[in-house]
């Protein structure tokens, strides 16, 4: 009797506030599979392992034909965007202790609409900043010795108060890390179950303020997103067979990072901070890609899950990255893909502030209880914007193609009760919740365009996500978008984008110097050290050393400036010619960022801020099938109708519904209309056109708006 060979089957798997979504890729046959489960907020890995169990029950697989997996969390995102930080004490050095309180000048909505001077929130309490005495200058040489007596009071005070979460961030520590590597043997002497996160590994360039607070967010996140790793791994490799030892094969396990890179988990859980934005980038990354390939170059990104919507820019096929993003409230100034995040969910609760108003969100009601049409309560009897959807007839009263029952009777009763206080009806209270929950999302579409001088009337809308797609076309109305773009399994797009990318490490150093007087040695010997520190980490993950790509970038500013702009900077050796490359490279991104740059003015000096270098493993990529072409007529995919309140003054409309997956390439229809498939729902307005193309995307506009521009 003959054995069948194992398969190679890659996994990837997105685990959101209310569905853990599941993507695999037959390398052999080609193939790509989608399924989504419900996540379980108790124990995220439980979600995990049974998206695996469907997944594999699907293809007919065993956990032995499982080559790889990637994971995208949003562990670390929803513990910040809702605020869940444990106590974290802060150590910096003397004299600096208020660096958190001067933080950075934020006025909301700019200088023509307040006069008030917002500080970010505390990710920790004052009374948990400690000082230790040291101090070196900006070059990193020892002004004063480190204070090893003081530094060993500072721990036994925190370990006397039970804090054993602490971040340390000292002043100069980018040039030299030794006062950190010292505060942190300190600190595991006094107390060996600590979690440090010291800001010379977090992150390694100037600006105390920033670094502190980056350098917080990674320690608050640290042993969530480390016991939820440890786990994950733990049951993975009982799953599959695999237990890391010498006499078994270890299962590579990756995390997705924020920089649109993987990594995998053994090195996470010394930086997770690169996992704040994990869910969103793999969703930005695999938008991209389909986008592209569909002939969409200028596209924003709407990823729309239970608990918050991401929205980001692709550019010719590709997500902007930054290193000035943030996670709720908080900086985190490490390489990320550009994205903003809002508390505006499926599950985002409509709740009454005290002057009277309706508000939506941030606050979720996740998967567990869920929406009150989920039947267990919901959030102290609150609706939520699935509630709203539910009863508009917008949504089906099910889940997942039926496997998960809705209960219409509670999701009214809840929207009756919040249209009680607020003096409407039960549609107008519905249909207000939701017009919040669009503007929420129209106003991150707008920090991520126009804030950053694009023109929004320029893009096409990228919707995904489970939610992602239900106000896309009031998103066109608001926003005067070219039109919208909804991927086939919108709810698996971040899983799917898991598969697509390649294992990514950054590397930075701060080296201030002008451009007229580079030591171009100096730059060139920096940049190799940083080479070679990613260098290792692919070799630790693996990785030959015939695979190793790199890509060297550097911060420029004209001197004065108070932020820097990336721009490339060349492979292979940086001689003069080279370094003038660069510079034009700047005044140009300069121009195009600003409108306006200072090329060939000697005033203004151009000088040079951060070198970096990512280190890349690359992976084999899955390809995207085109579907059966038809003659235009969606008849057959229609499954029915149901009345449907697309404007609440107007009451209910019968609306054809549709069955995504017997549509067919060049099918197109009007609205009214739903297209409903597994994971997702696509409410088509009256007055909107849809097509569908080779792929299977569905291309949603407004003649008359495309007519008028």
């Amino acid at each position: 009797m003959t054995t069948a060979a194992p398969r190679r089957i890659r996994i990837g798997i997105d685990t959101g506030g209310t569905f853990t979504d599941v993507v695999a890729f037959d390398e052999d046959a080609g193939t790509i599979t989608t399924t989504k489960t419900p996540s379980t907020p108790g124990n995220p890995a439980d979600g995990f392992i049974n998206g695996i169990d469907k997944v594999l029950d699907v293809l007919g697989a065993t956990g032995s034909d499982v080559t790889a997996v990637s994971h995208g969390t949003t562990v670390a995102t929803n513990q910040l965007l809702e605020g869940k930080i444990d106590q974290v004490g802060f150590i910096t050095t003397q004299g600096y202790e208020f660096v958190l309180e001067i933080a950075r000048q934020a006025v909301p909505d700019g200088y023509g609409n307040s006069y008030f001077w917002v500080k970010p929130p505390r990710i920790t309490d004052a009374d948990l900043v400690r000082t230790v005495g040291g101090r070196l200058d900006f070059e990193g040489n020892e002004v004063r010795p480190f204070d090893d007596e003081g530094a060993r009071a500072v721990a036994r005070w925190f370990a006397g108060r039970g804090v054993s979460t602490l971040a340390v961030n000292f002043l100069h520590s980018y040039a030299n890390p030794a006062h950190e590597e010292r505060m942190r043997e300190v600190i595991l002497q006094e107390m060996p179950e600590a979690v440090v996160s010291i800001s010379s590994q977090v992150l390694r360039e100037y600006r105390e303020y920033e670094r502190s607070m980056t350098t917080l967010v990674d320690a608050a996140v640290k042993p969530r997103v480390g016991a939820y790793v440890a786990n994950i791994t733990e049951r993975l490799r009982a799953y599959t067979g695999t237990t890391g030892d010498a006499s078994h094969r270890a299962l590579p396990f990756y995390i997705m990072k924020s920089n649109g890179g993987v990594l995998s988990a053994e090195e996470v859980v010394h930086q997770p901070i690169t996992t704040v934005l994990s869910g969103p980038a793999a969703g930005a990354l695999g938008a991209a890609l389909i986008s592209s390939l569909a002939g969409f170059e200028r596209v924003l990104t709407c990823d729309g899950g239970g608990t918050s919507t991401d929205v980001s820019v692709v550019l010719a096929g590709e997500p902007t990255l930054t290193t000035e993003g943030t996670v709720g409230d908080y900086p985190s100034k490490i390489p990320m893909i550009d994205v903003v995040t809002v508390g505006a969910g499926g599950g985002s609760i409509a709740w009454i502030s005290p002057e009277g108003s309706l508000k939506v969100g941030p606050q979720s009601a996740g998967a567990d209880p869920g929406p009150l049409c989920y039947g267990n309560g919901g959030a102290d009897g609150a609706p939520t914007i699935t509630d709203a959807h539910l009863v508009l007839g917008r949504i089906p009263p099910h889940l997942l193609g039926g496997e998960i029952p809705l209960d219409v009777g509670a999701a009214r009763a809840g929207i009756e009760e919040i249209s009680g206080r607020l003096g409407l009806d039960r549609e107008h209270a519905a249909a207000g919740i939701l017009e919040i929950s669009a503007w929420n999302q129209a106003n991150a579409l707008r920090q991520i365009s126009v804030k950053r001088g694009l023109d929004v009337r320029d893009f096409t809308l990228a919707t995904f996500g489970g939610s992602g797609s239900l106000l896309a076309c009031r998103l066109v109305d608001i926003l005067g978008l070219a039109g919208v773009i909804v991927p086939p399994n919108p709810g698996n797009v971040s899983a799917f984008g898991l598969l697509t990318v390649d294992v990514k490490n950054d590397y930075v150093q701060t080296m201030v110097t002008k451009h007229a007087t580079l030591d171009l040695a100096a730059l060139d010997g920096a940049f190799e050290e940083l080479r070679t520190r990613a260098a290792h980490a692919l070799d630790v993950e693996g990785f030959p050393a015939d695979q190793h790509r790199f890509q060297r970038t550097a911060d420029l500013r004209y001197v004065g400036q108070a932020f820097e702009v990336r721009v490339p900077v060349p492979d292979d050796g940086l001689d003069a010619a080279a370094a003038e490359e660069v510079a034009e490279a700047f005044h140009d991104a300069h121009r195009a960022l600003y409108g306006y740059d200072f090329r060939g003015d000697a005033a203004q000096e151009v000088e040079w801020v951060n070198l970096r270098v990512t280190g890349i493993g690359p992976i084999t990529r899955p390809t995207l099938p085109t579907i059966e072409a038809g003659d235009g007529d969606p008849s057959g995919a229609r499954t029915g109708a149901r009345q449907v309140c697309f404007e609440a003054d107007e009451g209910y409309v019968e609306t054809s519904v549709y069955w995504r997956p017997h549509l067919r390439a060049g099918d197109t229809f009007a609205g009214p209309a739903i297209v409903e498939e597994f994971g997702s729902t696509v409410p088509v307005h009256p007055g909107f056109a849809l097509r569908v193309d080779a792929w299977g995307n569905l291309i949603i506009t407004r003649p008359s708006s495309n007519e008028e521009r």
